[in-house]
This record gives C-alpha cells, sequence and structure tokens, in this order.
C-alpha cells in the first residue's frame, strides 16, 4: 500500500473490483498453480491488505517492507512451496495463459503454441528434480523483454530462493528478490523462431535459466499500474470488456491495436530498472 509513485493502488478501483482482487481472480485461472499467497510486509498500512486476504479467503503472509527477497523466502518456507511463481500485484492484466507458459518453460518442457494447450504442462511434484533453476518472461536491460510490462512472471526452484536468500547482499538484488538468479546470463535461442520460443542459459554463479519470449515483439507496450496514467489506462482496457470478465492478453492486444490512442495515455510513463531502489526504508 505504501507505494512510492501510487500509493494504495493495490486497492484501487477498476471496473468495480480492487485491483487485487483482479489479479487473484486471474491467478487462480493458471492451470498449473497449486495455491496463491498475498506476500504483504509487517508495515501498519499493510494491514488492510490482511483483513482483505481475509475476507477473500486467501492466504496471506507478512515480511520485511525493503527485503522482499526476505520476505518471499520465508513465505514459500511457512507454505512448503517446491516451486515460487512470482507476481507482483500491480498487474491487473496478468495472463494465466503466460503464467502456464512460463512454468512449461521452466520444466523444460516444449513450450505450447496456444496457451490453450497448457494442460500439457506436467505435475509439478511429480519431477524428481527441475532441469532449471529460473525462469521468465522478461528480464531487465542489458536483455530485452518481448511481452507488455505488465504480464511479468518469475518462476524459481525453492532450492534456488534459498541460496539467493542466504547469499544476495546487494540492495537491489534483495528489494527485487530475482536478480542473483539471472546476473550475468548469456541467453543462445534453443527453439525454434516460432510465436513462442525460450533463450537458455547458465549463470555465472550456476543457476540454469529459461527466458520465454514472443515474436512479434511487444515489449514496448506497457500494462502494468505505477503511475495515475497508468490506472487510467487499465480502466480503459477493463470499460471495453464490460460486463466483467476474464479476458486475455491477446484481447487486450487486439484492442489496442484497435485504438492506438488507449497506449498513448501512458506512453510517457518510465518504467524502473532492476537497479532503482526504493530510498525511503531504512536498511542495515
Amino acid at each position: 500500500m505504501s507505494s512510492s509513485r501510487l500509493p494504495g493502488k493495490v486497492l484501487m478501483d477498476i471496473a468495480g473490483r480492487p485491483m487485487l482482487e483482479h489479479m487473484l481472480a486471474r491467478t487462480m485461472r493458471a492451470r498449473s498453480v497449486d495455491a496463491i499467497v498475498v506476500a504483504t510486509t509487517t508495515d501498519p498500512s499493510d494491514d488492510v491488505l490482511e483483513q482483505f486476504c481475509f475476507v477473500k479467503g486467501v492466504p496471506c503472509f507478512r515480511g520485511s517492507l525493503p527485503d522482499v527477497l526476505d520476505r518471499m523466502y520465508h513465505a514459500a518456507s511457512q507454505f512448503q512451496a517446491d516451486v515460487i511463481i512470482r507476481l507482483t500485484a500491480d498487474c491487473p492484466l496478468i495472463d494465466p495463459g503466460v503464467i502456464d507458459l512460463t512454468i512449461s518453460a521452466f520444466l523444460g518442457k516444449p513450450v505450447p503454441q496456444d496457451s490453450a494447450t497448457s494442460s500439457l504442462i506436467p505435475d509439478i511434484p511429480s519431477l524428481i528434480a527441475f532441469p532449471n533453476d529460473f525462469a521468465a518472461n522478461r528480464l531487465p536491460p542489458p536483455w530485452r523483454r518481448t511481452l507488455p510490462i505488465g504480464l511479468d512472471v518469475e518462476v524459481c526452484s525453492f532450492d534456488a530462493l534459498e541460496r539467493a536468500w542466504k547469499e544476495a547482499d546487494q540492495i537491489y538484488q534483495r528489494e527485487h528478490v530475482m536478480p542473483y538468479l539471472y546476473e550475468g546470463v548469456v541467453l543462445t535461442q534453443s527453439d525454434p523462431l516460432t510465436d513462442w520460443y525460450i533463450e537458455r542459459g547458465t549463470t555465472p554463479r550456476s543457476f540454469r535459466m529459461a527466458l520465454l519470449n514472443h515474436q512479434p515483439d511487444y515489449g514496448s507496450l506497457r500494462w502494468t499500474v505505477d503511475t495515475p496514467t497508468d490506472l487510467e489506462f487499465v480502466r480503459q482496457v477493463y470499460s471495453h470488456f464490460e460486463p466483467y470478465q476474464v479476458f486475455d492478453w491477446q484481447a487486450v492486444l487486439s484492442l489496442v491495436k484497435r485504438q492506438p490512442e488507449l497506449s498513448a495515455i501512458n506512453a510517457d510513463v518510465q518504467h524502473k530498472s532492476a537497479y532503482d531502489v526504493d530510498q525511503r526504508s531504512p536498511r542495515s
């Protein structure tokens, strides 16, 4: 709730529902997700989030405000997660099919060209060892993203998260959770250049990772909520799909292609980098 650019954003109204409720509804439709936990902070401003989760019957974990890696690790430990799928609560257009495809990349499986075929993803507990330690559908510069900002999914094994929690010693690594797992990686394309394709690599810290890409490249589109203009964009998108429904990212893409003035609403917003840190919170 203490967002620096848009305080209280995760409970702001979009089409008659709080943004976090949209996130939960969309994530629950991912076929390969077994459980959802809202990992918020012990800051008093987030008491309202704990109450929201209680009313909605969603598990809630509270941990460090500045050290998000510590918060994620202890949440994963408490709920005994073998695989962690990290989503940020300011992405109310998150796509359940894209979540499944990123998990498929983590599991080292050929990526289906249609997210409707994500039922091909195997049952995670049946695997003895994971072929990757980390997977994502975007990385920050100097790498690239090919999906709109706001569809971001990161997946890692508990073992990889635990090692990062023990070893990461830079403020940005702990605030942004996953940089320790992908820093320094050199990626090579391992799939034919189809709509969905994967790049793979091993980092200098010996983490094996997979990056899910899409072509055409839509990485310049901004569908997340960090500012008032971002919120206005998302509200406008949802207004085109009334009455309420869970629409996929391709439907949003078709909409902004038909109405490019929608993307102009928040086109000037500067996205934060993986090295930007919040200067407001004290750190040891």
